[in-house]
């Protein structure tokens, strides 16, 4: 899937819709609304968030009838990755440490759980 070359950041409702999409992979907007939580927005105000990721590269369409069928074109896991960095670099100085750090205090995360933590990551790198 293409990746947009500097990737935007998505409003609270906006990546709502994206996790939605993600997990269907293709839906037309009574679906997405079928699966959002009580209180349901209106279809208008779900039809104008896709409209919006449209425009910032994260969904496209195709017609479907007389309706049209949405799917997203940027992965999750750039999309995860990318918020990510912008996460470190604002509130870490671009330090990974800082953040693990910052976990480690804040979650009370055990020296057990890191060393968890870092095999698990080592066993992806292999």
């Amino acid at each position: 899937m293409p990746q947009p070359a500097l990737m935007k950041q998505l409003t609270k409702a906006e990546e709502e819709v994206m996790q939605i999409l993600w997990e269907l992979q293709k839906s037309n907007v009574a679906g997405i609304i079928e699966q959002l939580p009580e209180p349901k927005p209106a279809y208008n105000t779900v039809s104008t968030i896709v409209r919006i990721l449209e425009n910032k590269g994260f969904v496209d369409h195709e017609q479907q009838g007389k309706g049209y069928q949405y799917f997203p074109i940027v992965e999750k896991s750039a999309y995860s990755h990318s918020s990510l960095e912008k996460l470190v670099d604002g509130y870490f100085q671009g330090s990974y440490k800082s953040l693990v750090s910052f976990f480690m205090k804040k979650e009370d995360l055990s020296l057990k759980e890191l060393e968890a933590l870092m095999k698990e990551l080592k066993d992806k790198e292999s």
